[in-house]
């Protein structure tokens, strides 16, 4: 087990580590104005999506699984509370990848849900795709057809170390 220290001194956080499997849980996500990029995108990677679990958001997940002609678990609306289920599923470590088409140039409803979303996934050391060029970087990985090992909170115990 790895721990980090804050600047005082003082025990932080216990880190462990999770095998990520060959066959990953993806979540696929996108902006109004980008559905049509992560369509397209998805369509040009439906086979080695094809190996793996998919997860969506709302309209998103209805489009791609027209499209990509095969299923996906698909979650309410992001600005409805999906992009919180999607970070409920990271916190609980059942999402492996994040591909998230975010729209850097339109204010979102829901732009909290946003960025606590890519917190979470930042804090459970999931990978992010935010948009072609990344996601492009991230499937082309050798990481993508085998199992791996991230790095992850030790939730568990940094509980049993409280002092409450």
């Amino acid at each position: 087990m790895l721990s980090e220290t804050n600047a005082t001194g003082l025990f932080r956080m216990e880190y462990k580590t999770h095998v990520v499997p060959v066959k990953k849980n993806i979540a696929l996500v996108a902006h109004d104005k980008k559905k049509g990029e992560l369509v397209e995108w998805s369509l040009r990677h439906k086979e080695e999506l094809a190996g793996h679990n998919l997860f969506a958001t709302g309209t998103t997940g209805s489009l791609l699984e027209k499209e990509l002609e095969m299923p996906l678990t698909k979650f309410i609306s992001g600005p409805l509370g999906g992009d919180q289920q999607i970070g409920a599923l990271i916190s609980e470590n059942k999402l492996d990848l994040l591909v998230f088409f975010w729209d850097p140039f339109e204010s979102q409803p829901h732009d909290p849900d946003v960025k606590a979303l890519l917190r979470i996934a930042a804090v459970w050391n999931i990978p992010v795709a935010c948009n072609q060029s990344s996601a492009d970087f991230m499937f082309s990985s050798s990481l993508m057809q085998q199992t791996h090992e991230r790095r992850i909170p030790d939730y568990e115990k940094y509980l049993k170390s409280r002092p409450f």
